[in-house]
């Protein structure tokens, strides 16, 4: 049993959470009384519930974020039901097993007061939690006055406006990865915070100040981690290839430690590649380094509609160089949906992408953040968004509905039958060099979605038969 259980629901199994280990690193003397409980989407709902009334904690505190915001309400509706029941009984005898409901995480802060998610908690923390989170537990579990959080934040109701922290003075949470995390998990990482750039479909925009790790504690406890047997580290950093001189000490440590079938991931920005930096990424053995580079889009006036830097020139050189002289995994990102975005300017972003060939295209649908910048758009744009989370948009002035749920169903059939690399054998011919790979598989996927009703769910012999028999070729083996 503990007295604060810091929990939160993970997209899977296998990506274990930095934030609950950094709350818990810096909770100082409460660390002891503290226990992180992650759970993963799938997981039967009763098998949380079950594990969270187990510790009976005087404090539950919830990170959420966009892909776990239904779920995290669905669990403390479940909780609640609990606590409604055996409320009479424990009241009698003079007890109460309802804690202190604190939630935190980037989607909570910037949602209404009547959201049904902020009317399940008693405190809110807007912002980063290392240092205001400690003074609130100590609040709530000793009576310290809360006047002492001053320092690092302030309060208004329920809400707690945390400032950001200083990443020199709070405690770094690796060595609260357990083993199992170490031997099965992503091991997530960051050596920054924040972002220069103002692309207003993301929170980022909001503060554009970067803050570093000092650099010399974080390659410490890179280390620390490979002398424990890490071997899948994910960068959360934003820019990671920003400050050229620092990313270069970071990816010279990498090359001299990591081999096959260890690796790690950067995300970066796709303008950003000077020769120094390329020489470097050139070093990296086969299977040893992936790269998330957004794109975005490929349209100008899309681009500076939402406040993204562009220059599609230079980006697109910078994925040829990728895939020809490099042994990166590259993952290059567009966003179906933006602004001023039509379906024929969305075609050629895609087909001036794939002409690139980076290992996958990640199309995904524009989402408005609660908070994010691009609600400005609103009305002069026509944007229509779904209100549950995800939020993603619906139609827009220039692109009606149907045609985006065509582009979500492209979307889901570009997973299966191109990124996961099932069918590589048959790519060349479903999108041959010559053809509108757009127009080509936009015409393949309703193809898909007529003969199966569904884009998920489908077993993949008979999704391989069915494109054998598009393309004109043999059944083949998966």
């Amino acid at each position: 049993m503990a007295d604060i259980v810091l929990a939160t629901i993970n997209a899977k199994w296998i990506h274990p959470s930095l934030a609950l280990r950094l709350l818990q690193a810096n909770l100082g003397e409460l660390a002891v009384k503290s226990r992180i409980l992650e759970f993963a989407l799938r997981q039967p709902l009763e098998e949380k519930v079950s594990a969270i009334l187990a510790e009976a904690p005087r404090i539950l505190a919830f990170s959420v974020s966009i892909w776990n915001h239904e779920a995290t309400l669905a669990l403390l509706d479940a909780l609640e039901f609990h606590w409604q029941v055996t409320s009479k009984t424990e009241s009698a005898s003079g007890t109460c097993s309802r804690p202190i409901i604190v939630l935190g995480g980037p989607e909570v802060s910037y949602l209404s007061e009547s959201a049904p998610l902020i009317q399940k908690a008693d405190w809110v923390v807007r912002g980063e939690g290392e240092e205001v989170f400690p003074v609130l537990c100590e609040h709530l579990l000793w009576g310290k006055n809360l006047k002492s959080l001053e320092p690092f934040g302030s309060t208004r109701g329920k809400w707690i406006y945390a400032r950001p922290v200083s990443l020199e003075e709070i405690k770094s949470a690796y060595h609260l990865y357990t083993d199992e995390d170490i031997a099965r998990k992503l091991i997530y990482v960051e050596a920054s915070r924040g972002c220069p750039f103002g692309c207003e479909f993301c929170l980022s925009s909001l503060d554009r100040r970067v803050r570093t790790i000092p650099l010399e504690q974080f390659l410490l406890d890179m280390d620390y981690l490979f002398s424990r047997g890490a071997r899948s580290f994910k960068f959360l950093d934003r820019t990671f290839n920003l400050d050229t001189e620092r990313a270069e000490k970071i990816l010279q440590f990498f090359i001299e430690r990591i081999k096959p079938p260890a690796y790690v991931h950067f995300e970066m920005v796709p303008s950003r590649f000077p020769d120094s930096v390329r020489i470097l990424l050139m070093q990296f053995p086969p299977e040893t380094l992936r790269l998330e580079v957004g794109i975005q889009t490929f349209t100008p006036e899309v681009a500076k509609t939402i406040g993204r830097p562009s220059n599609p020139e230079k980006e697109q050189e910078a994925l040829r160089f990728l895939r020809e002289k490099t042994h990166a995994i590259v993952h290059a990102d567009l966003i179906a949906g933006l602004p001023g975005e039509t379906l024929e300017s969305f075609a050629r972003s895609f087909n001036l992408l794939w002409s690139a060939r980076p290992t996958e295209i990640q199309l995904g649908i524009l989402k408005k953040l609660p908070g994010a910048p691009i609600s400005r758009h609103d009305e002069p744009f026509a944007m229509v968004y779904d209100t549950r989370p995800p939020y993603e948009v619906l139609e827009t002035g220039t692109m009606a509905r149907a045609e985006l749920d065509a582009l979500k169903n492209f979307a889901r059939f570009w997973e299966l039958v191109v990124n996961r690399g099932h069918f590589d054998d048959l790519v060349p011919l479903l999108l041959p060099e010559s053809a509108d790979a757009f127009g080509a598989f936009m015409d393949l996927s309703q193809h898909l979605l007529g003969r199966f009703g569904r884009n998920w769910g489908i077993d993949r012999q008979e999704l391989r038969q069915a494109l054998s028999e598009w393309c004109g070729g043999s059944e083949g083996q998966s």
